[in-house]
C-alpha cells in the first residue's frame, strides 16, 4: 500500500519509512509520484487539526491516501510553548540552531527541576472516501542547558530523555523506540491495520 506523506522534511520521511515499512506500507512524497504538493497553511490550534489539514489537502490533490504528522515541543515552564508553533518559534526563516537558542534564552533562569517538557506527535491519514485514521504519541523529557549530539533535527539536541541523553545523542533505532513520533506511529500502524482488515 502506498501512502502520500504530506511533508517536505526528508528526515521525517525517513522516520516514517523505518516504522511503516514492516507493515508493507510504502510512504512516498508528492514529488516521487510526479505531483508536488501545495504548501498548506497550518491554521489549526492543535497538532491534530494541523495534521488533518495537511493530510486532507494532500489526499485531495493526489487522489491517494495521504498521511501527515504535526509535532512539536511543549515546555511546562513556558505554559506549553512553543507547541504548534515549534517550527516557526524564532521566525519563518529561522534555522534549528536559531530556535534552540531562543528556547534556551527563555529558559536561562529556569532551574533543572522546572525544565520539564514533552514532545507530541499527532498523525492523521485521510482516505479518498473521506474517512480518517488518527493517533497521538508523546515522549516526556526535559530541556538541557546546551545542545548535545549530532543526530536528529529540530530541538533534538536539547531534549533530554530518560537515561540522560538527548534525542540527538541516540541512534535512529534508539530514538524510534522512545520518541513521540515512534509512539504515535506504532499506535497508527495498529489502527491502520484494523482499518484495512475491516475493509477485507
Amino acid at each position: 500500500m502506498r501512502l502520500i506523506v504530506a511533508t517536505h522534511n526528508q528526515k521525517k520521511l525517513k522516520e516514517l519509512e523505518r516504522i511503516l515499512a514492516p507493515l508493507g506500507v510504502e510512504p512516498v512524497t508528492g514529488e516521487m509520484v510526479g505531483i508536488p504538493l501545495d504548501e498548506v497553511e497550518e491554521t489549526g490550534t492543535t497538532f491534530e487539526e494541523n495534521a488533518f489539514l495537511k493530510a486532507d489537502a494532500a489526499c485531495r490533490q493526489t487522489g491517494m491516501p495521504a498521511v501527515a504528522d504535526d509535532s512539536g515541543l511543549m515546555v511546562d515552564a513556558l505554559q506549553g510553548r512553543p507547541g504548534v508553533y515549534s517550527a516557526r518559534y524564532a521566525g519563518e526563516d529561522a534555522t534549528d540552531a536559531d530556535r534552540i537558542q531562543k528556547l534556551l534564552g527563555e529558559l536561562r533562569e529556569v532551574p533543572a527541576e522546572q525544565r520539564t517538557a514533552r514532545f507530541v506527535s499527532a498523525i492523521c491519514c485521510v482516505f479518498p472516501d473521506g474517512h480518517t485514521v488518527t493517533s497521538r504519541g508523546e515522549c516526556p523529557g526535559r530541556i538541557g542547558y546546551e545542545p548535545k549530539g549530532d543526530n536528529g533535527f529540530g530541538y533534538d539536541p536539547v531534549f533530554v530523555v530518560e537515561g540522560g541523553r538527548t534525542y540527538a545523542e541516540l541512534t535512529a533505532a534508539e530514538k524510534d523506540a522512545v520518541s513521540h513520533r515512534g509512539n504515535a506511529l506504532r499506535l497508527f500502524s495498529l489502527r491502520l491495520q484494523e482499518d484495512l482488515k475491516s475493509k477485507d
